[in-house]
Order: structure tokens, then C-alpha cells, then sequence
């Protein structure tokens, strides 16, 4: 009894209109083109030292900032915003500028597409136009849309109900218009409320799944050195891989080195809209023992191969000759680094374009007199009894500092050297860098040597006789065939491993006992040392 007069005002509301605003459709506005960008590229988290860039499915990110204009109605409303990344991790994206904030913010899922274009209109008319084969004349008439686009597709005409393209005659369907909400570029919507209406610049920005950079480095040694001293006209290159299908033109684009804790899943959050195709399916004709009496015409053949490309660096990308002297780069665009926390930020200065399923090079560090030694560098082990006579590895060292002409950091990535010689700059090795910060050294393998060799015994001791703490008597053998004196570095086993009784040109490095001696040149020397086994090893 007492709830008759509640039931009663309920109707009474919703008949003469009193809760309108909660079921009234929100008016859907676009907002304009972007008029400013700006792409901030994280590399691929779980990427290694020496790992390329997969370019064919690149596990980085980036942040996009959008600036756009909307003019919103009086009330709530939906803006779209068209074109923003196909790999957008929507649960990541933010809209500031509008004064009524946010209601609600969804991720298009539907591209424009012929089966999305049939499912839209679904019930209403189309024109379907059919060419006589026997006259080349072609007939039209208004049909009506009678089925879903998940099979075969029905049409209502005037003669009835027939399939598309089962009449055996050439066909064509014309659609008066794009069915509401379906774009052929993504779309991320938000709802709003604006009391007053009026135009407003808004930014969107969101993290997106689908990009990568790495560096790469070209080092030319100068034919100025003398007794294993370098100087090194260095250049970088930043590359940026986009793999998503939408470009970003004229944006402000930066790049961040470094490692970020990153405990998102973007490749599964990025949930990509798709594009569906239209299957038409028609009553086969004829038996399943005699098989079709239509003569299907053959599959087209593949694209042609791709014209040759010019000579390609590091991920592909083309740049103006493999020499990548200092020359060309002054006329490059350089990034500038700036700090970002624990990070490192390079900001290229001018704005460029970041192409759909491309990449983009930019040159970011160039040093025109680098400082660097030649080192030789082996390894000799207690446990053998023998080594050699072995090649050792040549290395080119430096210090990541001003006084050694660099003092900036350094991204992982590539690194291809080149000597001058009299057919012009040859490459003489190539190796990958990790990350190297400012005040670390900087060592980079050139590969063996033909010219300087090694070898290595144990003068006493076996290592199943040892007894605990006994000293063992080691010596080393390098002869240099070189013209001038060369520098080498023996590691001779790790600190926890062992105990090295002290001698000259003895140090620690890395957790390592290191021996260096100078050899001179077209001699050889022979270097001595004892160790023990270590305390607890």
C-alpha cells in the first residue's frame, strides 16, 4: 500500500520528462588535427647489451602529447580524438584543458573496414550496380542490407532476396554513408560536461605500444698515432623505429637512455582496433565429384622485390656513405642530452617527422679528437698447465671524460671503427658498447692480433696437489712483433678465486687481478708472478 504513491510520482517523472539529462545522447564533437606533438621514445626494457632492435616487432614505447582544438556544445558531450596510435595503451592516457574534466574515456575498437561498413548498415539501403557481361551495360538499383557481414551477404531487392556476388555478374555496392562512430583511423573518445560550451586547446597524452631506438657509433681512427696513442673523430647515431601505422608530423621528438622499472604489461594493454575484411560465400555449383565447373582465375602474383637500397648501418638505416665523416655530420641534425632523474634525455632540436612503419636517424654525440690507447689484452689461469703461444685481443681504450675529450654518457648500442689508409678508410672492427657513464672507461675489442702473442705455464704445482695456501710460480711468455712498443693486460683470475703476492705492474680491475707491461718493440718479454688459492675458496 505505501508503495503505490512512490511507483506513481516514479512514472509521473519519467513521463514528463524530470530525468532527461541522464537519458539524453551525448552529442559526439571531434576535435581538430593535432596542431602540436611531441614523441618521447623509451627502448625496449628487456633489450640486452648487443641485441639489435626487432624491428618486426619492437617491444619499446613511447609517451605522445597531443595539443588540439574542440568546440564543445552546452552539456555532455563525447569528443573523439582520430588518429592517435594504433598501439595506444588506453588506461595510460590523460586529457587536461577541458574545464568539466573527464566522465568517461573508451578505445574505438572498430576500424572502418567492409564488414564493419556492412554491420553499420544493417537494415538500410545501398545501391548495388551490375554489369552486363554479354553488353558492358551497367544497371543500378536501390537494395536493402538484410544480414551480417560474419558470412555470406544478403541483399533485399526488388526481385527478391539474392547474395552479392553469386549472380556470376560483375557487382558493386555504393553505401550513401559511413556509418556513425566508424573512422578508417583510430579513435580514443572521452565523455565531458561543459555548462556553457565554448573552444577550448586540450592536451592528450598517452603511452604507446609499438616503438624502439638504439645507438650506434662510427669511429675513425687518426693516422696520427704514435706507440699505441689514438685520436678518434667520433660520431653517433640516434635510430627511432616506429612500428605503428599512424606518422607524427612536425613533432618535437627526444629519446630517453637508461633502465626503467617498468611493471606494466603495454603489449597486452595496447589492444589495437582492427579492420574486417568481407567474406562472401556462395552455393557451390556443380558436384564434389566433378568439382566446380567456374574456372577460378589463379592468385596474383607477389609484389616485385624492392629496388635496391643504398648501403645500410646498425638497424637499416640509410645514411650518406659508410664513412660518416665529421664533415657530413656538422650538417646533421644533432640531439642535445639533458638529465631526467637517473636517466638520460636527448632532445633533437628541430622538429621532425616520425613516420609510419619507419625509422628515423638522427646524429646525437660528435667528438672530433677522442683520446684512446691500444691495449693487448690475454688471460693466463693457474688451473692449465699451458697456454699458447695465443694471439692476443686488441683493444681500443679510453676514459668517458672532458680530459679524454668525451665526458658525456653513452647509450648502448653499435660501434663500427675505420682506418685511414691509402684505398681510403677500411673498417678494422666492430663490437657493441653498453651504457657508459660519465667517469667510466670506456674499452671497445678490435679483434686478435697477427702481431703480438702470448703464452703461459705453471712453473710448479699441480693444481689436485695444492695444499691450502700454497703459493704458485706462473710466468708468461709475449713477444711484439710490432715496430713500436705495445702496452698489455693479462687477467690472471678473479680476487675471490685468488690471492696475488704482490708485484710490479699488479692492480685490481673489476674484480679481477690485472698484470700490465710494456713490450718493446720486435721483442719479447717474459713476465712473473705467484699466486695461492684464496681464503675460503
Amino acid at each position: 500500500m505505501t508503495l503505490r504513491p512512490f511507483v506513481l510520482a516514479m512514472a509521473v517523472a519519467l513521463a514528463g520528462g524530470v530525468l532527461p539529462a541522464a537519458s539524453a545522447a551525448r552529442d559526439a564533437v571531434d576535435a581538430s588535427a593535432p596542431v602540436d606533438l611531441a614523441v618521447t621514445i623509451y627502448r625496449d626494457p628487456g633489450r640486452g647489451e648487443g641485441e639489435a632492435m626487432d624491428r618486426n616487432w619492437p617491444k619499446g614505447f613511447a609517451m605522445i602529447s597531443e595539443t588540439r582544438d574542440v568546440t564543445l556544445p552546452p552539456g555532455e558531450s563525447t569528443i573523439r580524438f582520430e588518429g592517435i596510435a594504433e598501439g595506444m595503451v588506453a588506461v595510460s592516457a590523460i586529457v587536461t584543458g577541458l574545464p568539466g574534466g573527464t566522465i568517461e574515456k573508451n578505445r574505438n575498437a572498430d576500424l572502418l573496414s567492409p564488414a564493419a561498413l556492412v554491420d553499420g548498415t544493417l537494415g538500410n539501403r545501398v545501391t548495388i550496380t551490375r554489369t552486363n557481361p554479354a553488353t558492358g551495360i551497367a544497371a543500378s538499383q536501390s537494395a536493402i542490407i538484410s544480414s551480417r557481414a560474419d558470412g555470406g551477404l544478403v541483399l533485399k531487392t526488388s526481385d527478391g532476396y539474392e547474395a552479392v556476388r553469386c549472380s556470376g555478374l560483375p557487382e558493386g555496392l555504393t553505401f550513401p554513408t559511413i556509418p556513425a562512430g566508424l573512422s578508417a583511423k583510430p579513435v580514443f573518445s572521452i565523455d565531458t560536461r561543459d555548462e556553457t560550451g565554448g573552444t577550448y586547446r586540450v592536451t592528450l597524452t598517452y603511452l604507446a605500444w609499438g616503438f624502439d631506438w638504439r645507438a650506434h657509433y662510427v669511429a675513425t681512427l687518426d693516422d696520427r698515432a704514435d706507440a699505441g696513442k689514438q685520436r678518434i673523430r667520433l660520431l653517433s647515431w640516434l635510430t627511432v623505429l616506429n612500428d605503428n601505422g599512424q606518422s607524427f608530423a612536425d613533432a618535437e621528438l627526444m629519446a630517453v637512455a637508461g633502465t626503467l622499472n617498468v611493471t606494466s604489461d603495454f603489449e597486452n594493454l595496447a589492444d589495437a582496433p582492427t579492420g574486417r575484411g568481407l567474406r562472401l560465400t556462395c552455393y557451390p555449383i556443380g558436384s564434389t565429384a566433378a568439382g566446380s565447373p567456374i574456372g577460378y582465375p589463379p592468385p596474383p602474383p607477389p609484389p616485385p622485390p624492392p629496388a635496391m637500397m643504398a648501403p645500410m648501418m646498425d638497424e637499416g638505416m640509410i645514411v650518406s656513405g659508410m664513412r660518416a665523416s665529421l664533415e657530413v655530420a656538422k650538417l646533421a641534425v644533432t640531439a642535445v642530452e639533458e638529465q631526467l632523474g637517473d636517466l638520460k634525455l636527448y632532445r633533437v632540436p628541430e622538429r621532425m617527422t616520425v613516420a609510419a612503419k619507419g625509422l628515423k636517424q638522427v646524429a646525437f654525440l660528435q667528438r672530433g679528437d677522442v683520446k684512446a690507447d691500444l691495449l693487448y689484452t690475454g688471460s693466463c689461469s693457474a688451473w692449465d698447465d699451458a697456454i699458447g703461444p695465443a694471439a692476443a685481443t686488441i683493444e681500443l681504450v679510453t676514459r668517458n671524460d672532458k680530459e679524454h675529450g668525451l665526458g658525456v654518457a653513452l647509450p648502448m648500442g653499435g660501434i663500427t671503427i675505420f682506418e685511414p689508409s691509402s684505398a681510403g678508410d677500411l673498417l678494422v672492427g666492430e663490437d657493441n658498447l653498453r651504457d657508459y657513464a660519465v667517469g667510466q672507461d670506456v674499452e671497445i675489442p678490435l679483434g686478435p692480433s697477427s702481431e703480438v702473442f702470448l703464452a703461459c705455464k705453471r712453473l710448479t704445482g699441480l693444481p689436485a696437489e695444492m695444499t691450502p695456501r700454497q703459493w704458485v710460480q706462473m710466468e708468461s711468455t709475449v713477444t711484439n712483433a710490432n715496430p713500436v712498443p705495445i702496452r698489455i693486460r693479462l687477467d690472471l683470475g678473479g680476487t675471490g678465486e685468488w690471492e696475488l703476492r704482490k708485484t710490479r705492474g699488479a692492480k685490481v680491475k673489476d674484480g679481477q687481478h690485472m698484470l700490465e707491461m710494456t713490450v718493446p718493440a720486435n721483442a719479447s718479454r717474459v713476465l712473473s708472478w705467484k699466486l695461492r688459492p684464496a681464503a675460503g675458496a
